[in-house]
């Protein structure tokens, strides 16, 4: 089944969200889709939820990994979000064993969890992993869903790292400047990196891992975020959903909509041919269009109006017939 029929039965992209209170989960959300809403939550029958009930169910200790999170500025993603294990110890981690056991599982793609994001807060107060990770990465099977950790509030780390700049002679203003990159490098070595991908302490690691500073700021930018899961993902159907919908990063949109377009639809001999005998294969031009319109479903279609009105595209004879 080809990408564009697949999507005709779904068009959402379903992402399970786990992590601590505090991890800042509903944050990178509200950047994902370019919000400052809260989402609409919804029960497993499609039932939209009060607010109001939510809150009670949740002072009570009462929480539902089956209800999805949308939120209006981007419908096509449904979060599922896990409160941290210590919440809940082994029963609230036997819930969400079962929940990605079963969702990976299912037979029909749109109800599946196609990304996993594992947020782990690197505050002054949460820099080491808990049980929770622990569990998750030694115990959890998640199948072939892709795992990616977020080490959320990154900057936290900014502090240390910039006296110990200084303390090296280097000015402040260049510090600065420095600090995001010298934080990187030195948390790559870090104990946090190697616990994580020890296959003798976590038989289950990630796939891959992404730092993740200033979330909480107006111009947070999460375009690594959404490059890396799309690399992520080795299915070309969900890998152009998931890059389809997201609305954060033009650029992914246009760089796979070249990449793939092209590569399924060029031919050197004949492109070789059009230019030396001055032909010129509308029907071809069109069919890598259409193709490449598929990496962006949210953008209006006039810009090909615009393409055909400048004589920069043709219609083939067919189209311009029914025109």
């Amino acid at each position: 089944m080809d990408s564009s029929t697949l999507r005709k039965k779904f068009d959402q992209f379903r992402i399970l969200i786990i992590g601590r209170a505090n991890a800042g989960k509903t944050t990178i959300l509200q950047r994902v889709c370019k919000t400052r809403e809260n989402p609409a939550i919804y029960n497993s029958a499609g039932e939209k939820i009060d607010p109001a009930v939510l809150m009670a169910s949740r002072e009570r200790g009462v929480h539902d990994i089956e209800n999805e999170m949308v939120f209006r500025n981007n419908p096509g993603f449904i979060f599922h979000d896990s409160r941290g294990f210590e919440a809940g110890g082994q029963s609230e981690f036997d819930k969400v064993k079962a929940f990605i056991a079963s969702r990976s599982k299912e037979s029909r793609v749109k109800y599946r969890i196609h990304v996993i994001w594992y947020c782990i807060p690197m505050d002054e107060d949460s820099r080491s992993f808990t049980n929770a990770e622990v569990m998750f990465f030694s115990q959890c099977d998640t199948g072939s869903i892709p795992v990616i950790v977020l080490f959320t509030k990154f900057d936290a780390l900014y502090d240390d790292i910039f006296e110990e700049l200084i303390s090296k002679g280097v000015s402040r203003k260049d510090a600065e400047v420095l600090v995001p990159q010298h934080a990187k490098e030195a948390f790559a070595n870090g104990p946090q990196i190697n616990l994580l991908y020890s296959c003798k302490d976590n038989q289950r690691p990630p796939q891959c891992h992404i730092c993740l500073p200033d979330m909480d700021k107006d111009n947070a930018d999460c375009g690594p975020l959404i490059e890396r899961t799309a690399e992520m993902l080795d299915d070309d159907v969900l890998k152009q959903i998931f890059v389809s919908t997201q609305r954060t990063n033009l650029e992914l949109c246009i760089r796979y909509a070249l990449e793939q377009s092209l590569a399924k639809h060029l031919n050197f001999t004949k492109i070789m041919s059009s230019r030396i005998f001055g032909k010129s294969d509308s029907n071809f031009h069109w069919q890598i269009l259409l193709h490449m319109g598929r990496w962006f479903p949210h953008t209006s279609v006039r810009w090909v109006s615009a393409l055909i009105l400048c004589g920069v595209l043709a219609l083939p004879t067919e189209h311009a017939a029914d025109s």
